[in-house]
């Protein structure tokens, strides 16, 4: 029973990340670790890493979030977002 429940969170938690304008937020994978959601991929900076997280933390209250977000900083795009 337990683990369709948290089956179903990860599902409530990817909705709640599809739901972000912001694109890198939206293809993270999540999954499930025991009582927890787990949340993987990789993103542009360390807000976004962040901001992932807490959008679960906030939509989903009382389930344990592992953040496995790696950050994959590239000087080239920031450069380019000044830039416009």
């Amino acid at each position: 029973m337990a683990h369709t429940f948290f089956t179903d969170v990860a599902s409530l938690a990817k909705l709640v990340l599809g739901r972000s304008k912001i694109f890198d937020i939206r293809t993270l994978d999540v999954g499930q670790e025991a009582d927890s959601v787990v949340l993987r991929g990789d993103v542009g900076s360390f807000y976004h890493k962040q901001l992932a997280q807490e959008m679960i933390k906030t939509s989903l209250e009382g389930v344990e979030v592992i953040n496995e977000i790696r950050v994959a900083y590239s000087p080239d795009r920031a450069d380019s977002d000044w830039s416009s």
